[in-house]
């Protein structure tokens, strides 16, 4: 691959303290890709995710972002989390989560929106396949519908990336199905990386793979080798080279954690 990198790490270790996660971490993502990375629990993906954010300082190796620093780079990041289960109780409409995504810390004095903010929201929204819910109250909403609005939240920062953490762990499948054409309708326009258990939803759907579980294996390619399987899954590799079903790999939800 030869293109413009949007997210680079070069030898990278981070870790929590004294408690390593990440080791020699070498990755290059392109413009215009759709990234899915594999691995266990534990094995260093929300790490990850918070190094490239510049939530995490690496104890050495480089990161850079659109080609600055995580903490200047991340403006360019739509970071969308693994859903929450947020306060069901809490009176919020569906177009003022998303009018979120416009805010910047110096106009919370100030909540309204510009004509062209709201044109943004419209969009994402539309993006998204939800205006018709723009005026529903988010608790009233399904778990595929509460995370389409998380992702146009995203949207509405007029991200260059587009950074998921298990964007499908409570949804259903149809709804999975669903959230998976809309985003490879996004990435027409958006660089995407997204942290996934669903192997069958990787290997369909995304333009090339990796896992990370401590270190990344990642080759720029879409298909899932046999070392990726054995790092994540801890396959003996004669099982790996006879071709594992993907049907007996294991299948886990990931907490923020300590990953």
């Amino acid at each position: 691959m030869t293109g413009q990198a949007v997210i680079e790490l070069e030898d990278v270790w981070a870790g929590y303290e004294s408690d390593r996660v990440l080791e020699a971490v070498n990755f290059r993502m392109e413009a215009g890709d759709y990234v899915g990375l594999i691995g266990p629990n534990g094995g260093g993906k929300t790490t990850l995710v918070k190094v490239i954010l510049g939530l995490i300082k690496p104890e050495r190796g480089s990161v850079r972002v659109m080609g600055v620093s995580p903490e200047k780079g991340r403006q360019f990041i739509g970071y969308v989390p693994q859903i929450q289960q947020d306060d069901k109780a809490f009176p919020i409409k569906v177009w003022d989560v998303v009018s979120m995504g416009r805010l910047k810390p110096d106009l919370l004095h100030n909540l309204s929106l510009k004509d062209a903010d709201k044109k943004i929201v419209e969009r994402s929204l539309r993006q998204m396949d939800i205006l018709d819910l723009a005026k529903r109250s988010i608790n009233e909403l399904s778990g595929g519908q509460r995370q389409r609005v998380t992702i146009a939240r995203a949207l509405a920062t007029e991200p260059k990336i587009l950074l998921l953490d298990e964007p499908t762990s409570s949804v259903d499948s149809r709804s999975s199905s669903q959230l998976y054409d809309l985003l490879a309708d996004l990435n027409q326009s958006i660089s995407i990386l997204l942290i996934s258990h669903d192997l069958t939803a990787i290997s369909t759907y995304v333009k090339t793979i990796g896992c990370v579980n401590r270190r990344l294996v990642y080759n720029g390619q879409k298909e899932i080798t046999g070392e990726m399987l054995s790092s994540a899954y801890e396959c003996p590799v004669d099982l790996v080279a006879h071709g594992l079903p993907h049907r007996v790999l294991p299948h886990h939800h990931e907490e923020d954690d300590h990953d």
